[in-house]
């Protein structure tokens, strides 16, 4: 009996042990689903983690690069932070086999889910933690991945990503299914992720991978693209082909278990070899990288302030004032505000900037550049300076040629970055006399070389230097721009950068203002030396170039054609200095200037981009355009913000018209600019100038056509590194032939539109050697007080 109560006590005990069991187990079920509903709400409301609002979910955190497309419609290049070379790309830009196989490879049940997958959620929980197999996945859907780009920063270990991060970008997927469709997600998610190699986006990723757009990757090269998403370092294709390659066809094995190729279609796409047409990106490479740079210095650029520019700045600070003032494109970033009233970006904003440039013009330049500076005249300089110890510079530096080379010293960047780690100027000079490996340039590729950084100043500079730019003379479109002879060595920029002294290229514009003053070309003059009083009493008297003439009778048209400098000394002697600084600011000239006779034979020193502008009046009735860079601006969603039109100003008469382009084109038909037209046979209607400074330091030719303005300027780093020879060293050797070469291969190709039998506008009522002139002479239309800010 006593048995029996005994075991009835004991299966009472055992009972109520085993509901107390139940009862705890379902309390502690409950409890945990009511702290995960708390833990979820409490994430939902940003009180554990970050959780983006509304707004932010709405407009993603998202950064892309700005593009730069020419007017023919090619991507010239990118503006992005480092390391970030995002490009926007809209969901009906892609392949639709990006999509296939990103869903087929990450998450089958994509399009039936509401941000997290249970299933597959489930499965990835039950295989690794019960099963061991590390090979399960972490069950992670698209839209949480996109979470996690966009919102989670990296976690500290793996408890803290498990317990803290995953449940947040679970709540955050759930918040995104809800403010965007699939396709919005998938496109958010392929424009996020980073492929390596600064390809950050599917657009940048195809063109890095295989110069193509998205839209046009075909099966295995989107397949690739995917595989990397699981692991971009561990299957990046350049560094580790054939595990990318196995990483594709297991991708492509997934899109044959979800219905999206055959088998067949399978065994036929994994036998294709991995195959890459592979482009780093990098701002120094592509088409007109001096351009690019020169458009994203200046739509950044800031107010100028006096206190951020050193007392030997003055002049730079005057024309970066003028030009925030003056001119549109000129901190442009920095003058608009988005919606949210922030500054653009050019980083980060995506913009679409639509540069003047055609890619192709912009190909003939930089050939043009390339084939007479390699081919002619680098060897000519190197033959002229071998074996002489103080090349490449003149003979009159020979005692100053460590000092010229200890301040280019200081302005390299070694040296700024060893003084700013506190390194002693002693050291510093030991580090650049000692030998190191190095890349070099070198007109027929960069050259791995042992050589002391000291030797390189020295090497590099021994290279001649040019700046070329092309515009149109109607709408001043720039067309072409070279701003030197290799961007990732060179990086001055010679055409808006550089200002050198301009030489006889000065002579139009004088000769135009004597027209403007009553002169003709056919007026006569007695040649014979010239004795002018400069601003100190000093006598100045240029010499001519035709001793046989002296005493003849010669007319201005000769003068101009020939370059003579006793007849430019006697128009400005007719003349003032001021009043010839005048008509140079209405050219559009804007450096410094002193008014001194001297000037009209070109001590003034000048942009090629101001020269090319100054240019266009001659072919367009005295009517000069300022170069325009680009056209429009759109935002990322194609939205114009922005619109540049040409700006123009009357320069001269259309009576002084007609006569400086009647002379003009003596100039390339007889003159000193006639070998372009013999050695390039360019029969186009043409005007021109050559232009040489003194000891051949700067050598220049200015030629247009009624529809193209084109100018070049070749020389050496400093002035003091130039031709002894003015044979090779003259501007109808240096320069014209750039020019030449230019409008050879322009004239060439008929698709561009431009006809060699196109004539210069005429103008009825007005000879040219006719004395009447129009009733008013056209005075300075150049910002007001721009002489002051110099003086």
């Amino acid at each position: 009996m006593d048995k029996k109560k005994a075991d009835s006590k004991e299966k009472k005990e055992k009972k109520g042990k085993a509901k107390r069991i139940v009862k705890w187990m379902w309390t502690g079920f409950i409890s945990l689903i009511v702290l995960v509903s708390i833990v979820f709400t409490l994430i939902s409301l940003g009180v554990i983690g970050y959780m983006p609002d509304v707004e932010s979910l709405e407009n993603p955190i998202d950064k892309y690069a700005s593009q730069v497309y020419s007017a023919d419609g090619e991507m010239l290049g990118t503006y992005s932070q480092a390391k970030n070379n995002r490009i926007y790309s809209d969901y009906s830009d892609l392949s639709p086999y990006l999509v296939e196989a990103l869903i087929a490879n990450e998450d089958a049940r994509f399009h039936s889910h509401s941000g997290v997958d249970a299933y597959a959620l489930g499965r990835a929980v039950i295989k690794r933690i019960f099963l061991f197999d590390k090979s399960a996945g972490g069950g992670s859907t698209i839209t949480q991945q996109l979470a996690k780009i966009l919102y989670s920063p990296p976690s500290e270990n793996v408890f803290e990503r498990a317990l803290l991060r995953k449940p947040i970008e679970w709540v955050i997927a759930v918040k995104l299914e809800r403010y965007y469709t699939k396709e919005e997600i998938i496109n958010l998610y392929l424009n996020q992720f980073d492929f390596l190699h600064n390809a950050v986006g599917i657009k940048s990723a195809a063109q890095v991978y295989f110069n193509k757009t998205p839209k046009d990757l075909t099966r295995e090269e989107a397949a690739m693209l995917i595989g990397m998403c699981m692991n971009p370092a561990q299957y990046n294709p350049k560094r580790y082909p054939e595990r990318a390659e196995a990483r594709r066809n297991m991708v492509m094995k997934q899109m044959q278990n979800y219905g999206y190729i055959s088998q067949q279609e399978y065994d036929a796409l994994k036998q294709i070899p991995l195959k890459l047409d592979f482009r780093r990106v990098d701002h120094k490479d592509g088409l007109a990288p001096y351009l690019r740079e020169y458009l994203r210095i200046t739509l950044s650029a800031k107010k100028p302030k006096r206190s951020n520019y050193a007392s030997w700045q003055t002049e730079q600070y005057a024309l970066d004032s003028l030009s925030w003032e003056t001119n549109p494109l000129y901190g442009w970033c920095n003058k608009n505000k988005k919606s949210d009233g922030s500054n653009y970006s050019l980083a980060t904003d995506g913009l679409k900037i639509y540069a003047t440039v055609d890619s192709r013009m912009q190909q003939y330049a930089e050939e043009a550049v390339v084939e007479h500076m390699s081919k002619f005249l680098q060897p000519a300089f190197d033959k002229e300076n071998r074996g002489k110890s103080y090349a490449p510079y003149s003979r009159k530096e020979e005692k100053n040629i460590d000092n010229l080379l200890a301040k280019a010293m200081k302005n390299s960047d070694r040296y700024k970055k060893m003084k700013k780690d506190g390194v002693s100027e002693s050291e510093i000079a030991k580090t650049f006399k000692k030998p190191i490996d190095m890349k070099v340039f070198s007109w027929k590729g960069e050259i791995d070389t042992l050589m002391t950084p000291w030797d390189s100043i020295r090497y590099h500079k021994s290279f001649l230097r040019t700046g070329f730019m092309a515009m149109d003379t109607h709408n001043g479109y720039v067309k072409a721009y070279v701003g030197g002879i290799d961007y990732s060595y060179f990086q001055y920029d010679m055409v808006n950068m550089g200002r050198r002294q301009v030489g006889s290229t000065i002579k139009p514009y004088l000769y135009t203002l004597s027209m403007e003053e009553g002169f003709t070309p056919c007026d006569e003059m007695l040649y014979e030396q010239q004795t002018l009083i400069t601003e100190n009493g000093r006598s100045w008297s240029p010499r001519g170039i035709k001793s046989s003439k002296v005493g003849e009778k010669v007319t201005i048209r000769w003068g101009l054609q020939n370059s003579d400098n006793m007849v430019t000394a006697y128009l400005m002697d007719k003349t003032s200095p001021y009043t010839f600084t005048r008509m140079l600011r209405s050219f559009g000239i804007t450096g410094k200037i002193d008014p001194v006779v001297s000037m009209s034979l070109g001590t003034p020193e000048v942009t090629v981009a101001e020269m090319a502008a100054a240019y266009t009046s001659f072919a367009n009735k005295g009517v000069r355009v300022n170069p325009i860079y680009i056209t429009h601006i759109e935002d990322q969603y194609g939205n114009i913000i922005a619109n540049f039109v040409p700006q123009m100003n009357e320069v001269f008469s259309e009576s002084s018209y007609v006569k400086m382009i009647d002379m003009l084109q003596g100039v390339m038909n007889g003159g000193t600019g006639s070998r372009l037209r013999r050695n390039y046979a360019v029969t186009a209607p043409m005007g021109g100038k050559t232009g040489t400074t003194n000891s051949n330091s700067d050598a220049w030719f200015m030629g247009f056509t009624p529809r193209i303005s084109a100018g070049c300027w070749v020389g050496g780093e400093e002035p003091t590194i130039h031709f002894n020879s003015m044979a090779e060293g003259q501007g109808a050797s240096a320069a014209l032939p750039i020019v030449g070469l230019f409008y050879k291969k322009v004239f060439a190709d008929s698709k561009l539109g431009y006809s060699q039998t196109e004539r210069f506008p005429t103008v009825k009522g007005y000879g040219v050697c006719d004395k009447s002139r129009d009733d008013e002479v056209v005075d300075d239309p150049s910002p007001v007080g721009i002489d002051n800010i110099f003086n």
